[in-house]
């Protein structure tokens, strides 16, 4: 049998390969097997990622006990939580462009047979699925698992979001500072990706959706021993699908993707997994567009609720059966016969998961809501589409009109909501924080989680062109595309212009005449760059928008 790392390491034309590996202490027997690469984005800043050290070491026993040899590089990893509310949180979209490059030159530089792909968290898991789609090489991803969930706070149990939201109580009188401060000790009691169904989470579970991670592993709690046999077995796997000639693109196509889309939408999972499977999709060559997801949303109901839409949190949902007791209920709607990186089917995985009652995960039949937890608005402020999350939001706020309050930054938001500026009855507008006005396109959970602990999350609602949290409930609405930065309509609110949104019509859109709207982008101007240079200066060029999911694109010849 061969492989591609072969190709450098015959004897004699290839020698010196051969003594550089030897350098490090391989051995013979070693460079005779596949060379399976070990993408780990372990680090000690990101809570999701300081597990990754003891999930590779179970990979590697797993490749060794198949056959093959590993060898170990590193990826960047940032944290959302650590860098929101900062400068740093222009970086988190832009590092996954990062992460997708790194993989594909470190997979090509040194030719590699496989890949096992390490990540938890929110940018980390796309850029790597994004990156196994282009390389077409075969992968597998192993995820380090959610945290457990934290002290008992307002009726459920806590999370890291619990402090925005304290933190909205402080000021409003509601939360004793002595409480406050109790919670920074007691809402994350381990490591791992935070315990909700944000992001993270959900590109964990879109991957195994896709079909690139073992059945049931997504989400495995990262303290559960479970979690390292899960990795072992992975880098088992990749070892045969490395002999079988079990690639990327034949798992991300397009079943794999709508199946992905589907699961996404039955979970109710975050705006951003819009973004990130149309950026995977972009990768893959699969021409999968924002039109999908309007219509897999209209016709796949909301049928597992994990907080921000229910109480319960990962775990819980892990124990109730997680990703495989829900594709199973979904089985009639999916691409069953999609193949995935066991080399069997999809319907073939799921036919013996189960589930455990209905307090979390429900049936076809008895959905949560008939159709998807995440929408897909249009109208004059986003001719090209925007996303919410209906699955989040309380029913009494699907339809919600309010005066608009303008704000050209986030950080000015923020600032009037802490100054408790903002009242009821308002639509916070937050404007030129899309890919290129952010640039990087930031999310305004600090925004989101602050009217909450205020009060105001069933009194006003906010729309952006950038992101949110996929912990962020209240009404929202976000990827407003074209952005502001683009000459988008959104660029033409006034302040007290009425706002309406409309997720039942699937609309959000700024009362007033079409002639109105087209007189104010007439005189609008495009503002300044606000970076030149750097990495931020070049996403900022080169970004496509969110309804292209923010991939960066090389200007046309």
């Amino acid at each position: 049998m061969s492989w591609r790392s072969k190709d450098i390491l015959q004897r004699p034309r290839w020698t010196k390969v051969r003594a550089l590996f030897k350098s490090m202490g391989y051995s013979d027997y070693d460079l005779e097997r596949p060379l399976i690469g070990v993408a780990n984005s372990f680090n000690t800043i990101v809570p999701g990622h300081a597990n990754l050290r003891q999930v590779a070491e179970s990979v590697k026993q797993g490749i060794y006990q198949a056959g093959g040899t590993p060898v170990e590089f590193g990826l960047i990893a940032c944290c959302d939580g650590v860098a929101n509310g900062h400068l740093g949180m222009r970086y988190i979209l832009p590092s996954r462009e990062v992460i997708a490059n790194s993989l594909e030159v470190m997979a090509q530089a040194h030719r590699l047979d496989g890949l096992v792909l390490l990540g938890s968290c929110d940018k980390i898991v796309p850029g790597l699925l994004m990156g196994a789609a282009r390389l077409d090489l075969p992968a597998i991803l192993v995820a380090g698992g959610p945290s457990l969930g934290g002290c008992q706070f307002d009726g459920r149990s806590a999370d890291i979001t619990s402090l925005a939201e304290g933190l909205g109580m402080l000021a409003a009188g509601r939360l004793a500072p002595e409480d406050f401060a109790r919670l920074e000790e007691e809402v994350m009691p381990t490591c791992g990706s935070c315990s909700f169904l944000g992001t993270a989470n959900s590109m964990c579970s879109m991957a195994e959706g896709l079909g690139m991670s073992l059945p049931g592993s997504a989400t495995i709690p990262a303290v559960f021993a479970e979690r390292f046999r899960a990795a072992q077995a992975s880098g088992r796997r990749i070892v045969q699908m490395v002999q079988d000639g079990l690639s990327a693109r034949r798992i991300i196509n397009r079943q794999g993707l709508e199946n992905a889309v589907r699961l996404g939408m039955a979970m109710g999972g975050s705006t951003n997994l819009v973004l990130h499977l149309l950026a995977i999709a972009y990768e893959a060559g699969v021409g999968l567009g924002i039109e999908t997801f309007e219509e897999l949303s209209a016709s796949t109901p909301h049928i597992a609720r994990i907080y921000p839409a229910a109480p319960p949190n990962l775990p819980d949902f892990h124990q109730a059966g997680g990703v495989p007791a829900v594709l199973k209920e979904l089985l009639p709607l999916l691409h069953g016969q999609a193949l995935t990186v066991t080399g069997r089917s999809v319907a073939q995985n799921v036919a013996g998961a189960r589930k455990t009652g209905q307090e979390i995960i429900r049936s076809l039949v008895d959905p949560w809501r008939a159709t998807g937890g995440l929408a897909i608005l249009r109208g004059n402020l986003a001719p090209d589409s925007a996303v919410t999350k209906p699955a989040a939001i309380h029913p009494d706020m699907h339809l919600f009109q309010g005066a608009a309050r303008c704000f050209d930054s986030e950080e000015a938001a923020n600032q009037a909501i802490q100054e408790r500026r903002i009242q009821a009855g308002e639509v916070v507008v937050i404007r030129y924080e899309g890919p290129k006005g952010g640039p990087g396109m930031p999310e305004m959970a600090t925004a989101m989680k602050m009217l909450y602990g205020q009060g105001l999350a069933l009194k006003t609602a906010l729309i952006t062109d950038g992101r949110f949290s996929g912990t962020n409930n209240g009404c929202f609405v976000g990827h407003i595309s074209p952005e502001a930065a683009e000459g988008g309509p959104l660029a033409a609110v006034q302040e007290g212009d009425r706002v309406t949104i409309d997720i039942p019509g699937r609309q959000v859109n700024l009362e007033v005449s079409a002639q109105e709207m087209a007189r104010r982008l007439a005189a609008w101007q495009r503002p300044a760059r606000k970076f030149a240079g750097g990495y931020l200066g070049l996403y900022s060029r080169l970004a496509a928008s969110a309804a292209q999911g923010a991939v960066m694109r090389p200007p046309a010849d």
